[in-house]
């Protein structure tokens, strides 16, 4: 199992990357194998260009290394806290991608202009709190996941599957690591899609809630019917 995922966790860091929604270093992808309550995780600071599957490193939920000779991502503690409160997730990504960074350092939640947004968001983009000074000083990466935990509190993770931390960035899931990266590009689409269209039209309102409703549930609903079976 877990040499499956550490496989997915080292295409999905790369995927990330070819994808440009992260320049140098600034991001990272995480998978978790539920059974054996291991996170698999890119190393910090690592080039992707450079990275191997032996550079990965494995964690326990409390952050204890279990394999791997490299330190783990400095963001590692974040992804934890986010396993350990949404246990439906199975990937975790990172990244500072352009337009999503836009709306994070803004502290604007992206709002749901349009069809392309619903069919995976199921509402807004939420934003977080700025942290505290406290919560920075001290356990700054959990507590960034903690903020994230917070803004979820009447949310559903698996049907908006990604955050923007205020003045940071986006952070993204889904079923897999593969999954959280796909998530991760539509949310840095959709962001550039919400900000040309505020461009063109300042005073656009948000989406109707039932076409809304009808694009996300007609593929994450119980009788959803796009795609094959």
């Amino acid at each position: 199992m877990l040499k499956k995922i550490k496989r997915q966790v080292l295409e999905a860091n790369l995927y990330l990357a070819d994808l440009n929604l992260v320049t140098l270093t600034w991001g990272n992808v995480s998978g978790i194998s539920r059974e054996e309550g291991f996170v698999v995780i890119k190393p910090s600071g690592v080039d992707y260009k450079k990275m191997k599957l032996n550079d990965l490193v494995v964690v326990d939920l409390s952050g204890k290394v279990v394999e791997g000779d490299l330190r783990p991502s400095s963001d590692t503690p974040t992804h934890l806290e986010l396993y350990k409160a949404f246990t439906g997730i199975g990937g975790i990504a990172h990244s500072h991608s352009e337009y999503a960074t836009v709306f994070a350092q803004a502290c604007r939640e992206i709002v749901c202009y349009g069809t392309t947004h619903a069919d995976t968001f199921d509402g807004n983009v939420p934003v977080t709190r700025f942290l505290k000074k406290g919560e920075v000083e001290k356990n700054y990466e959990i507590n960034t996941g903690k903020v994230i935990i917070e803004r979820f509190g009447k949310l559903d993770p698996a049907a908006v599957p990604g955050v923007l931390v205020a003045g940071h960035a986006p952070f993204t899931w889904g079923k897999d690591a593969y999954d959280a990266v796909k998530n991760n590009l539509i949310l840095e689409k959709i962001a550039k899609m919400a900000l040309n269209s505020l461009g063109l039209n300042p005073r656009l309102r948000q989406l109707p809630d039932y076409i809304l409703r009808k694009h996300n549930q007609r593929k994450h609903g119980p009788n959803a019917y796009y795609g094959q079976r």
